[in-house]
């Protein structure tokens, strides 16, 4: 059983912007003056990141990478709320990571289990209808938000192999032939290095006993600094059980093979010191030739590995296949599996681990013709303000009054005429008038 392998994508997520809420007044018969009843906007679709396990690969987003949830619904009058934009599901391989670049820093998550979910993109709130603005002073008030933008983001996706057992190896000892005759894989052969560009997937059977095994591009040496396929190959071997390390035993590319197996051994020592301790059976390949025939004595003798756990193969011919599965089978059922439990469907979705930012704190900036105020609180404010609404214009200078904002653009010397920049928003400052 065979499976197309991509373990890299770039996708943009959107989440649905909040509904505008909206500014109408009761009108009915015998209510002359009726009071505010515009209704609230419904919130934005979130964007979530789901992991299941009927996946492993990422090959899906070769042909689809830009995911929208919907808007929020706009509020009505009568005090009708609009109704939330529904929700993105995106389904990813378990094993998949998730990186983002929020803020100017960099997050990461591991979304290792199955069913574990990730809200990657928050939908925006829905604003305000203009029954939330009313007052004893300000019975009428002709004021609405709109609704919060959503959050965009791009993701880097890439995918940590989730395998019983990895084949690692230089380039041509003979990894895709073996695949190819343990299972049903049928992956690219020829006679040049990386001609396993990315990893291929089959399942071995051994009685009832059935494993996934996992081709991975050749290594080189300096693949723990990245070079060649280095870190390509080793995010996938780390979460493999069992490491089969395939040695060129005729050394047909003109290497030692007892210097491949010690230079191997010291790159996934180098990557991730664990890799080097993980149960590994040598398998010495292509003893269907005679160079191979004549190292093998040596091999025997210089190699630190125990008889049991040294398997001579000709991959091209089966010979040794059927003892070293064998005895695959055998070092998995005595090893613990990974607790890999799935998520409850309780369990509350992972988010972004953001610091605690105190939503009032602002900074100014100085910026071309004008300056730029930063801070979460007034930049939503200012988002979701309707400048084509007097009193809701009003209300933003109330707030950047009261905030102290508007004493820090004096004391960093705003004049008249400067553009006062707030998110997206451009306002225009005046010494009589603020706006």
């Amino acid at each position: 059983m065979a499976a197309e392998f991509f373990d890299r994508a770039t996708i943009t997520v959107k989440a649905g912007n909040g509904g505008n809420g909206t500014a109408t007044f009761r009108r009915e018969k015998f209510v002359p003056r009726g009071g505010p009843d515009g209704g609230d906007g419904g919130r934005g679709g979130h964007v979530y990141l789901k992991a299941v396990p009927h996946i492993n690969t990422l090959l899906n987003f070769r042909y689809e990478r830009n995911f929208e949830a919907e808007n929020g619904g706009n509020g009505q009058k009568k005090n009708q709320h609009g109704p939330q934009g529904k929700d993105v599901e995106i389904l990813v391989p378990v094993g998949t990571v998730v990186q983002a670049e929020i803020d100017g820093e960099s997050y990461s998550i591991d979304l290792d289990r199955p069913g574990q979910r990730l809200l990657v993109a928050r939908g925006g709130k829905g604003g305000l209808g203009n029954q939330h603005f009313a007052t004893s002073t300000r019975q009428a008030p002709r004021i609405s938000e709109l609704g919060e933008p959503g959050e965009a983001l791009t993701l880097e996706l890439e995918l940590k192999l989730i395998a019983d057992v990895g084949l690692v190896g230089f380039p041509n000892a003979g990894k895709s032939t073996l695949l190819s005759v343990i299972s049903a894989a049928r992956p690219k052969i020829a006679s040049y290095p990386f001609t396993t560009l990315q990893p291929n997937l089959g399942i071995a059977e051994v009685g009832n006993q059935r494993f996934v095994v996992a081709d991975i591009p050749g290594l080189i040496e300096g693949a723990h600094e990245g070079v060649g396929l280095g870190h390509d190959f080793l995010r996938h071997v780390e979460r493999t059980r069992v490491l089969l390390h395939v040695v060129d035993a005729a050394g047909v590319d003109g290497r030692d093979p007892l210097d491949d197996y010690h230079q191997i051994n010291a790159e996934l020592a180098q990557y991730q010191p664990e890799l080097a301790r993980r149960p590994q059976l040598v398998v010495l390949n292509k003893l269907d030739l005679p160079e191979a025939q004549a190292n093998l004595d040596r091999l025997r003798r210089e190699l630190p590995v125990a008889a049991d756990n040294l398997f001579p193969i000709a991959a091209a011919t089966r010979e040794g296949i059927d003892k070293l599965l064998a005895r695959v089978a055998e070092q998995l059922r005595e090893m613990p599996i990974a607790q890999r439990q799935p998520v409850d469907p309780d369990e509350p979705a992972l988010t972004w681990p953001l610091p605690e930012v105190d939503p009032n704190l602002f900074e100014i900036e100085q910026a071309r013709n004008g300056y730029r105020v930063r801070g979460k609180k007034i930049e939503r404010l200012a988002a979701m303000t309707n400048f084509n609404q007097p009193d809701s214009l009003d209300r933003l200078e109330r707030v950047m009054r009261a905030t102290g904002i508007n004493q820090a653009l004096i004391n960093a010397g705003v004049q008249e005429g400067d553009t006062v920049f707030i998110g997206k928003a451009e306002l225009l400052w005046s010494d009589t008038e603020p706006y």
